[in-house]
C-alpha cells in the first residue's frame, strides 16, 4: 500500500492501536456522566428463596418438609432463607420448616392440620 498504508496522514488513527475506547463519545459530556445517580442498594437487605404451597402439595414426603429436602428436589437454592408463600392448597397435615411464613400459608397450613415451624 506504500508509505503511510491508507492510513492517511499524521493523527490519532494513523497510529498503531490508535482509536478511542468504544464508549467514547467524540468530547460529548458521557453518557454515564450525563445520567443522574439515584437510589442506593441495601447492602444489609435479606433475600429469601420462594416457595408456594401447591408446590410443596406436589412432594409426596412423609416427616418434616426441612429446607435440606426442598434443595434435594431442587425447589430452592440456598439453604439460608426460606418463606413459605400461600399460593395452592396442601391436601394433608404436612410438618414445614423455614425461616419465614406468609400470613395466607399460615392459615392453609394450620387448617390442614399442619404445623409451621419457624428456623
Amino acid at each position: 500500500m506504500g508509505k503511510t498504508c491508507g492510513r492517511g496522514q499524521k493523527g490519532q488513527k494513523s497510529r498503531s492501536g490508535g482509536k478511542p475506547h468504544p464508549w467514547f463519545e467524540g468530547g460529548q459530556m458521557p453518557l454515564q456522566r450525563r445520567l443522574p445517580k439515584r437510589g442506593f442498594t441495601n447492602i444489609f437487605k435479606k433475600s429469601y428463596d420462594l416457595v408456594n404451597l401447591r408446590s410443596l402439595a406436589e412432594l409426596k414426603v412423609e416427616g418434616a418438609l426441612t429446607p435440606q429436602i426442598l434443595k434435594d428436589k431442587g425447589l430452592i437454592r440456598d439453604l439460608k432463607a426460606v418463606k413459605v408463600l400461600g399460593d395452592g392448597d396442601l391436601t394433608g397435615a404436612v410438618e414445614i420448616h423455614a425461616h419465614k411464613f406468609s400470613q395466607s400459608a399460615l392459615q392453609k397450613i394450620e387448617k390442614s392440620g399442619g404445623k409451621a415451624v419457624v428456623l
